[in-house]
Parts: structure tokens; C-alpha cells; sequence
């Protein structure tokens, strides 16, 4: 496919870029010039990945402080800047209700989505300032219908991405005047393969193995459309993009087809 010239020259690194929503968002900045490092947990994907794509792919747990300091180290030290980091890591709840969780169950469960959906994210902008501040770069936050409205998850799920639209709007303070921060909520998303909570020993589902799920999202938009990563990747090139969204920061942009609930 053509590349354009919109993020030419600029460094990118996707946490969680090896599949659905953060591998289109990292592809789509390929395709827009831009030079992309995808930081992957699973080493299948992160070996396919590299070797079907112009990517540069690193290994490693993308909660993992020191991983990620050291990929944005190594990026600084090759490419001699950041421009942007976008955060797509996450793990869902299946939509578990409090009702039925005891006391050890909640408090694991808590946790484990806190750490996972809004620590790591916060731990990773936080190791990123120094490149994005001498870069003017940006930031771009992974959220989720479930930040705006009671549906797309369950309650912990659902406070966790509440949590990131907030550090939408606080980062943009903090990090003003030189770094931009946005975010992207996308509704229900087709090829995506969200894992569970180990807590409630839900490691081995996936969202994408829900009977009907694509029947649901469909119907649970005013456009009755299934949305892709592809669909959703160009609000991730347009926040990115310094010169279409220079005067975009705290802003969020949802991409969830008109939700209906």
C-alpha cells in the first residue's frame, strides 16, 4: 500500500501493537511514514510481525517499567527521538459483576485490571516525557466506550478506562505546553482478541470467541456497522499527526459508530 507523507520523519512506538487495535493503529503509521516500534509481549507475534512487516518489534511485557525504559532508551539512542507513544495495552473483565465476586476475588481482580489498564499507561507517559518533551511530541491513550457510558464491560473494566479518560484530561495540564495528549474510545471492535482477568481465571478467553459478538456491535450502533483496527486507525494518524493536530490535547475522539446505549 502507498505511504503518505503526513508523519514523515517521525518515531512512533505502539505498546501492544502486535494485534487488533494497537497493530492497526501501528501500521497505519507506517503507512503515514512514520518509523513505528511495536513493544510485544507474546514472541509468536512479535517473530510474525517482524518478519511480514517494515515494523521494528521488540519482545516484552509492556507493564514492565524497566522493558519499556529500556525500549524508549534504545529508540532515543537509534532514531534520536520520540514523537509519540501510543498506549494499547489492556486486559478485560468480561464483564463480571461485583454481585458475584467474594472478597479475595474482587480485590485480586481490582488490582490486576488497575495495573494492568491504568498503572502500566501511566508508568509508560511518565517514562516517555523527557523524548516527547525535547521531540513537541504527543501522546495517544487507548480507551473505550466504557469511559462514557455504563456498557462495553463489566464494572471493573469500565472504571478502569473512566480512570484513562481522566489522565486524558490531567496529562494534558501537565504536560502542556509541549506535549499533546489524546485519546481514542472505540466501541465494540471486530479481530480483536482482548484477554481476561488471571484473577477470575479468565486468562484464556477471548472477546473474539463471543457467539454473535459482531451481531451486537452491529446493532449496538446508530451506523449498524462492525468496526475494524483498520476503521479506527485513522483518528490514531490524525492525533499523532503534529501538523492536522497541533491544537488537539485533552481531547478524545470516539470512534464507536454513534453508541447506543
Amino acid at each position: 500500500m502507498t505511504r503518505d507523507e503526513r508523519l514523515t520523519k517521525n518515531t512512533i512506538l505502539v505498546l501492544g501493537g502486535g494485534s487488533g487495535i494497537g497493530l492497526g493503529a501501528a501500521l497505519a503509521y507506517h503507512r503515514a511514514g512514520a518509523h513505528v516500534v511495536v513493544l510485544e509481549r507474546a514472541p509468536d507475534i512479535a517473530e510474525k510481525l517482524a518478519g511480514s512487516s517494515e515494523l521494528e518489534v521488540y519482545v516484552g511485557d509492556a507493564t514492565d517499567p524497566d522493558t519499556v525504559s529500556e525500549v524508549i532508551d534504545s529508540i532515543v539512542d537509534n532514531r534520536g527521538r520520540l514523537d509519540n507513544l501510543t498506549c494499547c495495552v489492556g486486559v478485560f473483565d468480561h464483564y463480571a459483576s461485583l454481585r458475584n465476586l467474594n472478597a479475595q476475588q474482587f480485590e485480586q481482580a481490582a488490582a490486576e485490571i488497575w495495573r494492568v489498564n491504568v498503572l502500566s499507561t501511566l508508568s509508560a507517559v511518565r517514562l516517555a516525557w523527557p523524548a516527547l518533551n525535547d521531540a513537541r511530541g504527543s501522546v495517544t491513550l487507548t480507551l473505550s466506550e466504557s469511559a462514557f457510558r455504563g456498557s462495553g464491560g463489566g464494572v471493573l473494566y469500565g472504571t478502569s478506562k473512566w480512570a484513562l479518560r481522566g489522565a486524558v484530561a490531567h496529562l494534558a495540564v501537565d504536560y502542556a505546553p509541549n506535549v499533546r495528549v489524546n485519546g481514542v474510545a472505540p466501541g465494540g471492535t471486530a479481530a480483536t482478541g482482548f484477554s481476561g482477568l488471571l484473577a477470575l481465571g479468565q486468562d484464556e478467553l477471548s472477546v473474539r470467541d463471543s457467539v454473535g459478538r459482531e451481531e451486537r456491535i452491529a446493532r449496538s450502533n446508530l451506523l449498524g456497522v462492525v468496526p475494524t483496527p483498520e476503521d479506527l486507525a485513522a483518528a490514531y494518524v490524525y492525533l499523532a499527526d503534529p501538523q492536522a493536530g497541533r491544537v488537539l490535547t485533552g481531547v478524545v475522539i470516539n470512534a464507536d459508530g454513534g453508541c447506543r446505549v
